[in-house]
């Protein structure tokens, strides 16, 4: 664990479950908040995160991020099965709950607040101490519920509209609802903010009851894991930036393309192709 007494004020900070992704290639380092960090340390942000993981694997490129880690006896484990009819996932775990008491006081006040969790791991009484902070959501792990098999399946997220209604912003994948056109209604009229993304389709962002699509650009994908965090990540630092919801959602656009032609957390864009795509770069 990160030692307390030599931490630092951050810029962003995201709360969520480090995990173990089971691959063809083997097991590797992932989760949410992995790739949202990577991507905020990219573009020049103070980036921290808190979570809790068992630490099966070394960290690779989350090396030089700041982290508290409360620890695990086994980390959320996923396996993602691509099949015609869509992704399957499989997860299991035993990593403890995310509270507010557990993110250290330097923290308790980053410009970004991102609550990421994968399998319902954070709390959302986090919100109940948090005043000044942009909050920013990706609630795809409190859509989800599994069986005694792992199996994991959409739920109905009784908070939803409680928890929404709290957020600057929220991102979430198409296929993390399996499509279901009325439960993204659902949400999108809780949220005052909320991206939908669809993978090659793009994106559609819902705003103030108007819908508004962005094109994805054409790629060679060679893993999707985490583009939908890029995204987020990207989006939420423009936006809290510029303001302008439809310009944050192409730079994401734009990065989370580049993301899925490498696999893994290496899919996290690199600070030159950040510059080469960043609104004052150009």
């Amino acid at each position: 664990m990160q030692s307390l007494a030599r931490l630092e004020p951050i810029d962003y900070l995201a709360i969520g479950h480090l995990t173990i992704d089971l691959t063809p290639q083997g097991p590797r380092l992932g989760g949410s908040v992995a790739y949202a960090a990577l991507t905020a340390q990219a573009l020049g942000w103070r980036a921290g995160i808190v979570t809790a993981w068992a630490e099966e694997l070394p960290l690779g490129p989350l090396t030089d991020l700041p982290i508290i880690n409360l620890g695990a006896d086994k980390s959320s484990t996923f396996e993602n099965l691509y099949t015609p009819a869509g992704r399957r996932q499989r997860y299991s775990g035993d990593a403890p709950f995310l509270e507010f008491h557990f993110i250290p006081e330097a923290w308790r006040n980053p410009r970004i607040l991102h609550l990421a969790p994968v399998a319902r791991e954070v709390s959302p009484r986090i919100l109940k101490y948090v005043e000044d902070s942009f909050l920013c959501f990706t609630p795809q792990g409190w859509l989800r519920e599994w069986d005694a098999e792992g199996q994991v399946s959409v739920s109905h997220w009784e908070e939803a509209a409680t928890v929404l209604n709290r957020a600057d912003a929220a991102v979430l994948a198409h296929e993390d609802l399996l499509g279901d056109e009325a439960q993204i209604d659902r949400l999108a009229v809780a949220c005052p903010l909320l991206v939908v993304t669809k993978g090659a389709e793009g994106s559609t962002l819902y705003m103030q009851g108007e819908e508004h699509h962005l094109t994805a650009p054409a790629t060679q994908v060679v893993d999707s894991t985490g583009a939908g965090d890029v995204f987020a990540a990207s989006f939420f630092i423009q936006l809290y930036q510029t303001a302008d919801p439809l310009a944050a959602a192409r730079f994401a656009t734009q990065l989370a393309a580049r993301s899925v032609e490498r696999a893994g957390l290496a899919g996290v864009p690199t600070r030159e192709e950040l510059y080469e795509l960043t609104p004052e770069a150009q």
